[in-house]
């Protein structure tokens, strides 16, 4: 779940004119996922809270939305960088012999969600609340599985990942989403609508 990382543009300012046209267009595609429900928790997000049980217990208390201001985003934007360079893309077959394993990354390599997972352990270290940091399940270019970060602010969701080195609005992705953590318990997970018709053609059902 590796891909070359791509520098894409995308300002404070970007995301304030993006999530005010999103607001008022009168699409399918809004600022915020459209979540279905209940669904399934990936196996290796399984094994994950297995093995820490400390980062999956308890269920939050309300599904917060960050006010997003430019010392956040900067913040966001900063931790995705740091994050990113810190660890060398390598697959779970070749660090662990396996194809799905979750895991905060060791020694500096892991794949998508040692990404993720490092991610949302910085910011929440920071002071950012559990229920607005969600792993998120997507399908890449590739159509291949992927996981990003979903991060909710009043600006609507944003995405913070390791293949594309911007911070964008879910909605400017290039991915298909297709589940992500609920914002009422870290161990369950829910389904994704994504009906965006700019959804890259090559992706299927």
């Amino acid at each position: 779940m590796t891909f070359k990382s791509k520098a894409i543009a995308f300002s404070f300012a970007c995301l304030l004119g993006a999530a005010s046209s999103a607001a008022n267009a009168e699409t399918q595609t809004g600022r915020f996922m459209d979540v279905d429900g209940a669904t399934r928790a990936p196996a290796g997000h399984v094994g994950f809270c297995s093995e820490n049980p400390g980062e999956c217990g308890g269920a939050n208390r309300d599904a917060v939305v960050v006010k997003l201001n430019r010392e956040r985003w900067n913040e966001l934007i900063a931790v995705n960088d740091e994050v990113n360079r810190q660890i060398r893309p390598v697959t779970d077959i070749e660090l662990f012999g396996v194809e799905e394993y979750w895991t905060f990354p060791s020694g500096g390599a892991g794949d998508c969600e040692e990404y993720v997972l490092e991610k949302q352990r910085v910011l929440q270290n920071r002071g950012w609340p559990r229920s607005a940091l969600l792993i998120t399940v997507v399908k890449d270019t590739d159509n291949a599985g992927h996981a990003v970060l979903t991060v909710r602010t009043d600006q609507g969701d944003v995405i913070l990942d390791n293949q594309i080195e911007a911070v964008l609005p879910w909605y400017s992705s290039p991915y298909r989403f297709v589940k992500r953590q609920s914002t009422g318990h870290p161990a369950k997970w829910a389904a994704i609508s994504d009906q965006r018709v700019s959804t890259v053609a090559s992706l299927t059902n």
